[in-house]
């Protein structure tokens, strides 16, 4: 069913590494037609941890059921084969600097006259404005900014996180604002153009925590508010093996039952003690530690206490909810790879298992763009 949704949208990918590339990802799984046009050296991403001269795992599911082609947008044939696509496709997403396209004779104007109705999203790291908004910048940079990064971690310092959240998250980002602008385009029969900055994007999450800093709060204090570290009832804690469990009984009754498995009815009542709960979570890890996880996971996995462990990497494709859900599958460039499908049930039914990327060439696209039906919307 997910692939049916955006059936006959024609979508250029200009993008590499993971922002643009996993924007269109979602949209080929949602039945876009993706088709991403690299430079003649391919995107960077083709070589990220190759073995043997062969094309990288990580670049394979980023790009699965994509179609590629090689275009050298500096030169006329390049450009010329560029346009001629664009003139008939719904969607162009690409993360270039400003100013790049524009400096290839691609600005927006020449893509305007090319096709009124196209659907243009550009991704860049602090959008096309501001004073910095043609400097170089990756995740870290973007959350940093973006106040992704100051209020996660311990009380001595915040932490990197993986996979990137702004590469990620602005990549939903755009995939959401390209499927609202394709919806607008059936009232108005226009495109637009989408500047998303992966900055911006972070920063969208940010009222809660920036609220609460104005008021004097304890959210924007990293490792003292409730939900970063300072509560006991939500927190993350060590076993005698040298793993984690997640306690995230944010509600009384979860905490309770907690307290109660454990053993330990006492701690009930001190759930409302201020934070941070120095105290209450030093007592809670002391108990947390004389066990290992298998032992945890024995005493708390059926309890409804918002409990789970914190799994390592290699541990989630066996995991029974995992499994349930259909999630993973191996890719189909094989190599080992395992892509995460489509992250949502439609109509009763799993996401579909998706194809690997086809090498092709732009003659190929466009004369199989040419002979389909008119454009969906």
């Amino acid at each position: 069913m997910a692939a049916s949704l955006l059936a006959g949208i024609r979508v250029l990918d200009l993008s590499q590494y993971i922002p643009g590339p996993y924007a269109t990802l979602m949209l080929s799984d949602l039945g876009a037609d993706v088709v991403k046009v690299e430079p003649p050296v391919g995107d960077p991403m083709r070589a990220y941890g190759a073995e043997g001269g062969g094309v990288s795992p990580f670049y394979a599911v980023m790009n699965g059921g994509k179609r590629v082609i090689s275009l050298n947008l500096k030169t006329r044939e390049g450009k010329s084969a560029l346009l001629d696509l664009l003139a008939v496709a719904d969607v162009l997403v690409e993360s270039y600097r400003p100013g790049v396209l524009e400096r290839l004779g691609l600005g927006r104007a020449v893509l305007e006259n090319a096709n009124p109705r196209l659907v243009h999203c550009s991704i860049s790291s602090y959008g096309k404005n501001g004073p910095l908004a043609e400097m170089g910048a990756h995740d870290l940079n973007c959350m940093a900014l973006g106040g992704g990064l100051s209020v996660s971690g311990t009380t001595a310092r915040p932490v990197m996180t993986t996979p990137p959240v702004a590469d990620y998250a602005s990549a939903l980002q755009a995939s959401l604002t390209v499927a609202a602008a394709l919806l607008a385009r059936q009232r108005t029969g226009k495109g637009c153009y989408i500047d998303l900055s992966m900055t911006d994007t972070v920063l969208a999450w940010q009222s809660w925590v920036i609220t609460d800093s104005l008021r004097g709060g304890s959210i924007a204090r990293r490792g003292t508010g409730e939900s970063n570290g300072g509560l006991a009832s939500y927190n993350l804690y060590e076993t005698s093996d040298g793993r984690f469990i997640s306690i995230g009984a944010d509600e009384d009754k979860f905490w309770a039952r907690f307290c109660t498995a454990v053993g330990r009815q006492d701690w009930i009542a001190r759930k409302s003690e201020p934070a941070p709960q120095t105290a209450l979570i030093d007592e809670v890890q002391r108990l947390i530690g004389t066990r290992p996880l298998s032992a945890w996971n024995a005493l708390l996995g059926e309890v409804d206490c918002c409990f789970q462990p914190v799994l390592n990497p290699g541990e989630l494709p066996q995991h029974p909810q995992v499994v349930a859900r259909k999630m993973l599958a191996p890719s189909g460039t094989g190599g080992g790879a395992i892509e995460a499908l489509y992250p949502a049930w439609i109509d009763g039914r799993p996401p579909d298992a998706r194809p690997a990327y086809r090498d092709t060439d732009a003659a190929s696209i466009r004369q199989s763009w040419s002979g389909a039906a008119a454009h969906a919307g």
